[in-house]
């Protein structure tokens, strides 16, 4: 019952004009991969909006933990959230507030998320859960948030810290318990919440127990998920032992290789985009330095950036041979990042 009724409040959000866009949008991308020739149809119906860049927290593979990031660190604005939003919603199924950083900290992040909620768009968050007190629990569920992701690599504090380095695990579970309770006092279908287990080497024995503890809580579902790692060629302490849960193959010589047989097209360069804190377009979610910049949404509308010669000229270049794009060469398209 509790997938339906996530169904059901994405079906809701959906439109005659939504439809259409999906439609064109997919009939390019197949007409595309035939012709190996770029040919777009329709808008992005998927955008990822980044709140901010900053983090609590000090995550190994993530640039936002390890303050590695070449470019500015800040956060979203609301008034050109807005501005941006009202120029897109009517193509949009889906938008995800997440690319780096932890969303909460921006103080407009849930005011931002009603304001997507009143367009009907399907919203969806993605946190580390450190700041789920009972203010920001309620206030979760009260800015019409569809679907939140619980970052819980973990089940005990010496396991869950092996990744999620200076995070309290307690602190998290208390924040989901936080979001459940006021769900059910507020009589709320929304958010639908997720506990997701980045399935890495310390914690892969403790698949069973997030199982059991997101059950006891009261959470709707449980998603593992595969873990990317940047230095993987000689072996990496965070691969999993089990292969099924491991982006990455190992060689008969000992060395990893990618799963994914980087085929030469990439369906997200079709129907998704990520817009950065400070309005820049990139290709996807692996450009996380915005090395690739294909517009800027403070210049220019979505719709214009979409169709301009750097966004044509990337496509064309994944036909050339995806092997020679940077970002491209660790991507998971292709192979599975939930493997539940």
């Amino acid at each position: 019952m509790i997938y339906w009724q996530d169904s059901i409040t994405f079906v809701k959000k959906l439109s005659f004009s939504k439809l259409i866009n999906f439609t064109k949008v997919y009939i390019s991308f197949v007409y595309s991969k035939l012709r190996k020739k770029p040919i777009q149809w329709g808008l992005p119906f998927t955008v990822s909006i980044e709140p901010t860049t900053a983090c609590n927290l000090r995550c190994p593979e993530c640039p936002s933990g390890l303050r590695s990031f070449t470019r500015a660190t800040g956060n979203l604005k609301k008034d050109f959230f807005s501005k941006t939003v009202d120029n897109m919603y009517k193509h949009l199924l889906y938008m995800i507030f997440y690319f780096q950083g932890e969303p909460y900290i921006n103080p407009d992040f849930l005011d931002m998320v009603n304001h997507a909620h009143k367009k009907k768009i399907y919203t969806i968050t993605s946190t580390n859960g450190h700041f789920l007190n009972d203010e920001n629990a309620k206030k979760t569920i009260e800015s019409g948030l569809d679907r939140i992701i619980i970052s819980v690599d973990g089940t005990t504090q010496e396991v869950y810290e092996n990744y999620r380095k200076e995070g309290n695990l307690e602190n998290v579970l208390q924040g989901a318990r936080n979001l459940v309770r006021w769900k059910n006092e507020l009589k709320s279908n929304t958010p639908h919440i997720i506990f997701q287990f980045l399935v890495v080497k310390p914690n892969e024995h403790q698949i069973p127990e997030i199982h059991k503890l997101a059950k006891e809580i009261g959470v709707d579902e449980v998603k593992l998920k595969s873990a990317q790692v940047y230095d993987y060629k000689n072996g990496n302490p965070l691969i999993p032992e089990l292969a099924q849960y491991s982006r990455y193959r190992l060689n008969k010589d000992g060395s990893y290789s990618v799963k994914n047989k980087l085929l030469n097209h990439c369906w997200k360069l079709w129907h998704a985009c990520v817009i950065t804190w400070d309005g820049l377009v990139v290709p996807c979610c692996f450009d996380k330095d915005a090395k690739h910049k294909l517009g800027d949404l403070k210049k220019n509308e979505l719709k214009e950036v979409f169709y301009n010669s750097e966004y044509q000229q990337f496509r064309k270049e994944l036909f050339k041979g995806r092997d020679k794009i940077d970002i491209c060469t660790n991507c998971t398209e292709g192979c599975k990042v939930w493997v539940n």
